[in-house]
């Protein structure tokens, strides 16, 4: 997320509380994106996403008078935007996966020992010899699709806390401090439901790579 254009954020504050058009609109074409990306991990559509946004940009406007700056402006922002979504999201469910069942620290599918640990500094990579065995890239567009929706899947199948961890430190960049302090949790949980989250998605792509590569096998 680029804030390099942003002013800092008691100057900003007050400029949004001023009605200040132009911070507003630079604060939108700035988080806006992000935002989107996200809050489409937790609900079915992207009109429903996009409708997400503009609730939590309304709820922006309509509170930030009672922001107190105990966060960061950014993440107060997006706090409002993941308890939107996720209500959302709640809502849009007919029926609730089964993994949503299961509790934050449950495993992934695979034997643990074959990633790094939540201390290595690489932690849910691969340990040596232990990669996924199959063709290591996709050779035609339609393959790199189905792994993509294999990807989406595997993503949809894990818990809201574990697929937002996710989302925000390997699709949108976040540090590890800026998830704690946005999800509020301690770094140790972060790291955790990080390193699970990965292994979970690794180990699907495994299955992939392993069925796709007996089936290029055969023929």
């Amino acid at each position: 997320m680029n804030t390099d254009a942003l002013p800092a954020d008691e100057v900003l504050v007050g400029r949004l509380r001023g009605g200040d058009d132009t911070a507003f609109a630079l604060v939108l074409d700035t988080w806006s994106a992000p935002m989107l990306r996200l809050a489409q991990s937790f609900v079915s559509t992207p009109a429903s996403a996009e409708e997400v946004v503009q609730d939590t940009w309304i709820a922006v406007i309509r509170g930030i008078d009672g922001f107190e700056g105990r966060a960061a402006l950014k993440t107060w922002v997006f706090r409002i935007l993941v308890n939107t979504a996720k209500k959302r999201g709640i809502k849009e469910r007919r029926t609730v996966p089964f993994t949503s069942l299961l509790p934050e620290a449950s495993g992934p599918a695979a034997d643990a020992t074959r990633f790094r640990t939540v201390d290595d500094p690489y932690p849910g990579h691969w340990r040596t010899g232990q990669e996924p065995r199959g063709r290591s890239e996709p050779e035609t567009e339609a393959e790199r699709a189905e792994m993509r929706a294999v990807i989406a899947a595997a993503m949809t199948d894990l818990p809201d806390r574990s697929r937002t961890v996710l989302i925000l430190r390997d699709a949108e960049g976040y540090s590890s401090d800026e998830v704690c302090a946005l999800l509020g949790i301690t770094a140790v949980n972060q790291r955790v439901i990080l390193h699970r989250a990965r292994a979970t998605v690794r180990t699907r792509l495994e299955t992939y790579f392993t069925t796709t590569g007996e089936v290029y096998a055969r023929r």
